[in-house]
C-alpha cells in the first residue's frame, strides 16, 4: 500500500513539473511577443502582427523547478500581505533565474538570456523586470491553487 502512495506521489510532483514548466514557458513566450511589440512601436519599426515571442528549451525544466521550490517557500509566505508576498516570491524568481544563468553560462558557455541593459546584474538579471515578475509570482500563486486541486486526488 505505502509502495502505491509513493508511485501516486511520484505522479503527482511529474504532473506539476510538466504544469509548471508549461505554463511558464508559455507566459514567456507571449511576454517576449508583447515586449516585441512595444519596441517596434517605441522604435517606429515594422510590426510583426504574427505576435512571436521566444524562449529556450532550457525554460521548460527551469520553470518546471517552481513545482518543487514554491510550495516549499509558499507555505513560510502564506500569512503575508499580497504585495508584499509577491515582492518576495519575485525576489526568489530573481535567485533562481541567476543561478541558473550562471549555471548554463558555465555548462554550455553562455546563458540564453544574456541581458544587457543598464538594469542587468551579471547578464542573468534585469532589475526592471522586478514588475513583471510581481505580476508572474501573482499569477503562480492562482496558477498553484488550481494545480493543486488538479492533481491533489491523486494522492488520496
Amino acid at each position: 500500500m505505502q509502495r502505491k502512495a509513493d508511485i501516486k506521489r511520484m505522479n503527482k510532483t511529474v504532473l506539476r513539473f510538466y504544469l509548471w514548466g508549461s505554463l511558464g514557458l508559455s507566459t514567456e513566450i507571449v511576454f517576449t511577443a508583447f515586449v516585441n511589440l512595444y519596441h517596434a512601436v517605441r522604435n517606429h519599426t515594422a510590426i510583426d502582427w504574427g505576435l512571436s515571442g521566444n524562449s529556450y528549451v532550457w525554460m521548460f525544466f527551469i520553470y518546471g523547478l517552481g513545482a518543487v521550490l514554491f510550495p516549499l517557500i509558499h507555505k513560510h509566505l502564506s500569512g503575508f500581505q499580497l504585495l508584499l508576498r509577491i515582492f518576495l516570491i519575485a525576489l526568489g524568481i530573481f535567485v533562481v533565474e541567476f543561478i541558473t544563468g550562471f549555471i548554463l553560462d558555465k555548462v554550455t558557455g553562455h546563458c540564453p538570456w544574456e541581458y544587457t541593459s543598464r538594469w542587468n546584474i551579471m547578464g542573468y538579471i534585469r532589475l526592471d523586470y522586478l514588475p513583471a515578475w510581481m505580476g508572474f509570482a501573482y499569477l503562480i500563486e492562482r496558477a498553484d491553487e488550481l494545480f493543486e486541486k488538479m492533481t491533489g486526488t491523486m494522492v488520496e
